[in-house]
């Protein structure tokens, strides 16, 4: 399968474009970088420490995506609505791992999920989203228990809580029947009185280089049961996006998550 990296000199695409070097399933087919980024003209293998690949980093998605059968995007909420538009207009696989979106964004990712498959998920790690799952069930069997997440991430990552921060909290609402954005406590300063019956609490911690750490506590009367994972190399988040980008092809169009990919959709 012929994979386009966008984002292609980020953490994420570095290690994306390793993950397709070295993938039995998937080729790297192009490789994409906004317009004045020092990466441009560059060959992709040697971008990431390994050999020329012939693939020269380019701020062409349009020329890129033609050639393609997907693209891997962990890029930015701007940027992933513009590579949707046009991997939509390709009908190629879409596989996105950028968080932050907005509910009007969701909107305009399901529209262009009409005419491409696309597969996005807060976390493209196999152990999280399996984790995600086991947070439904949870919640769904503890209807009793209080519900914390603490996440923790490196001191440049710009967006709080974390999409996998948030994609727990919704397979937890998901787990009560209830909507997060109804139940979620992302901040607490100050007399905060009572915790609130049902509510969602979010805690968040930065620094140093943490890759990511995920922990769901379920806190009852006289027990609490902690669901936790912990990423060790961003390596995990490519390969998933790699074994997503394979499973999208030759699906019908739609908007699919990594549980579809997984096949616990229904846990």
């Amino acid at each position: 399968m012929r994979l386009v990296v966008v984002g292609a000199a980020g953490r994420m695409g570095c290690a994306l474009i390793r993950a397709l070097l070295l993938s039995p399933g998937a080729t790297l087919a192009g490789a994409v970088e906004r317009e004045g980024n020092p990466a441009i003209g560059q060959d992709a293998g040697a971008l990431v420490g390994l050999p020329s690949t012939g693939i020269i980093v380019t701020s062409d998605p349009l020329k890129a995506f033609a050639d393609a059968d997907g693209v891997l995007d962990f890029t930015s909420p701007a940027a992933t609505l513009e590579f949707a538009a046009l991997a939509a207009q390709a009908r190629i696989v879409h596989v996105i791992g950028t968080t932050g979106f907005s509910p009007t964004d969701i909107k305009k990712l399901d529209a262009a999920a009409r005419h491409a498959v696309i597969v996005r998920s807060g976390n493209m790690s196999l152990g999280v989203n399996l984790l995600a799952a086991l947070v439904k069930k949870a919640a769904s069997a503890l209807p009793e228990f209080d519900i914390e997440i603490l996440e923790m991430h490196h001191r440049n990552k710009v967006d709080a809580p974390s999409g996998t921060a948030l994609l727990l909290g919704e397979a937890a609402a998901a787990g009560r029947a209830v909507k997060l954005d109804d139940k979620a406590v992302k901040a607490r300063d100050g007399e905060t009185g009572p915790r609130a019956s049902g509510a969602i609490g979010f805690a968040t911690l930065r620094g140093g280089s943490v890759v990511g750490e995920h922990s769901v506590i379920f806190a009852g009367a006289g027990e609490r049961v902690e669901l936790a994972h912990r990423a060790e190399d961003r390596a995990i988040f490519a390969n998933g996006a790699v074994r997503a980008a394979l499973w999208g092809k030759g699906h019908q169009p739609g908007h699919y998550s990594m549980a579809d990919v997984l096949g616990i959709a229904d846990l």
